[in-house]
């Protein structure tokens, strides 16, 4: 069996990108103290979730107590594995003083681990139950009961490694399972990890209250500027959005015949200002140009215009002394994403990411072998003629590139929950490719 993870950190790093659709949704992360609690804290922490851990202890055979044949939960929760008993030939009675044993210790640490703090409410809730790992399933089995009893409307089962036979005995338990690495040769999840020391109370304790107190303070308060930006000669209408702390700024291209105030692109930037990114929303064309191609359409594809424009933002954003050490992406949508590209190519040590919804990269196709940034593509599933386009032209870019297509959605991605699933994509691949250190706005 080769060790899958470094640690439960790394575990929890991976488990945590495995999970990304539950984003900004209203959850719970539980965690199977103790081993789970390091774990579920990473997947907590990428979620923006509140953390609590679910009272569960195994059950261990008489005079081999690291065999489990069952467990005991919070609520009076009692799950024994028949089969595995009866292979023993143990009954329920002769359980009965491991199970009040476990019952009591269970009680004590809840006590130990939440301290005066309230258990985090879960009627009505989606749970996400974590733990390092699954051997039997005794144990989630008898969470997943726990969670229900107190009012999760729905379950999660999510670990770092399984067993196939565990996750086939869970999956009637439970809504969904989400596992990084199934193994048939998990017998024990120590057995997937390089460092897999227990894990003492006061971590436990220190992770729970660094987790309440990570939630206190998000989501970061924001303000927004109303900006000018002079790009050659012109003065293009821009709006700035600035978190307390920012890690990075994102600015935007408008499509054609759009502006700065388009409800798509800033529903969409909302997504990035809760995750602590700065945002540059502006118009591609002065006052009187957006005027004239009202009426012409003569500058909404002149994409060496446009390029030129996007490029000269940026280098206005690293003229200002709070934007100018920023790592910095540029999101275009339509013909705003070939701007992008241009300036990606233009700007390539001050690019880091460029992220297109529903784009137009043939405009830009002469620049596109220059452009060696990742590159996150986002077209609707309907939108034929645009995927197409895709088909033909991302592999031409020279960097890394990923092409997303999102269900159901079309060219403008106005079906329910389209745009949504726009903003989870990209805010995952800002993470993914866009760091710096903190760096407090003033």
């Amino acid at each position: 069996m080769f060790q899958i993870f470094r640690d439960r950190s790394e575990a929890g790093t991976r488990l945590a990108a495995r999970l990304e659709k539950f984003r900004y949704q209203d959850l719970v992360v539980a965690a199977l103290p103790r081993g789970g609690v390091p774990v579920a804290y990473e997947v907590a922490k990428y979620l923006r979730a509140p953390l609590d851990v679910v009272g569960v202890r195994k059950v261990g055979a008489p005079g081999r107590p690291e065999l489990g044949v069952g467990a005991v939960g919070e609520d009076g929760i009692v799950f024994l594995d028949e089969v595995m008993t009866a292979q023993l030939g143990l009954t329920r009675d002769a359980l009965s003083p491991a199970v009040e044993r476990e019952t009591d210790e269970i009680e004590r640490r809840m006590q130990s681990y939440r301290g005066d703090n309230p258990k985090v409410p879960l009627e009505g809730q989606t749970v996400i139950l974590v733990d390092d790992g699954v051997a039997t399933g005794g144990t989630m089995r008898a969470a997943i009961q726990v969670v229900r009893k107190q009012g999760a409307s729905r379950t999660v089962v999510a670990v770092p490694v399984a067993g196939p036979e565990s996750l086939q005995r869970l999956s009637p338990e439970t809504d969904e399972i989400v596992c990084v690495e199934v193994s048939p040769m998990i017998w024990a999840v120590g057995l997937a990890y390089q460092q897999f020391e227990q894990v003492p109370d006061e971590t436990v304790r220190a992770l729970l209250d660094s987790a309440r107190s990570g939630r206190r303070e998000t989501p970061t308060s924001a303000t927004e500027h109303e900006v000018l930006v002079q790009v050659e000669g012109a003065t293009l209408n821009g709006d700035l959005t600035l978190p307390e702390r920012a890690n990075g700024l994102v600015l935007f291209a408008h499509g054609s015949g759009s502006g700065r105030k388009s409800r798509r692109n800033r529903q969409v930037a909302r997504f990035f200002q809760e995750a602590g990114y700065a945002t540059l929303l502006f118009d591609l064309l002065s006052k009187e140009e957006a005027t004239r191609d009202d009426f012409t359409a003569e500058y909404r594809f002149d994409i060496d215009l446009l390029g030129k424009r996007m490029t000269g933002a940026l280098d206005w954003t690293n003229e200002q002394e709070n934007l100018a050490q920023l790592p910095k992406a540029c999101f275009g949508a339509s013909t705003g994403a070939a701007a992008a590209l241009v300036t990606a190519a233009e700007r390539p040590a001050e690019v880091h990411a460029v992220i297109s919804r529903g784009g137009r990269p043939d405009l830009a196709e002469r620049w596109l072998p220059r452009v060696r940034v990742p590159c996150l593509f986002l077209v609707g599933e309907n939108d034929q003629s645009v995927l197409a386009i895709h088909a033909e032209v991302v592999d031409r870019v020279s960097g890394h590139t990923r092409l997303v297509i999102v269900h159901g959605a079309g060219h403008l991605f106005e079906e329910p929950g389209a745009l949504d699933e726009v903003g989870r994509r990209a805010t995952s691949f800002l993470r993914q490719h866009l760091h710096a250190p903190e760096i407090e706005l003033r």
